[in-house]
């Protein structure tokens, strides 16, 4: 399993747009092969600030399934246009302790 986690940070007011637009498009991540789960979370400290995290069974199906797909582009429509700066995307494996 892969987790990719992305800090986000959405321009000045439009949360609100910004959960609705999020909410609509969990609909396009969910049905991707490779599509294990997803949250995101608002920051309390850091107004217009959230932490997405998606959990992938591989990080092809991530980078190449869902970021090469038709789906994605309609993900980046409905969504990219909030962001200011633009997210870096990483992603992590699971450290057994």
């Amino acid at each position: 399993m892969i987790l990719e986690a992305v800090m986000l940070n959405v321009k000045g007011d439009q949360m609100k747009e910004y959960e609705a637009a999020i909410s609509q498009a969990s609909s396009i991540i969910s049905s991707m092969n490779g599509y294990l789960s997803h949250e995101l979370h608002r920051c309390i400290e850091v107004e217009g600030k959230y932490l997405l995290l998606v959990k992938w069974e591989t990080l092809e199906d991530h980078t190449i399934g869902f970021r090469q797909s038709a789906e994605y582009q309609e993900w980046r429509k409905l969504l990219h246009h909030f962001y200011d700066p633009f997210p870096t995307v990483e992603h992590f494996v699971e450290v057994t302790l």
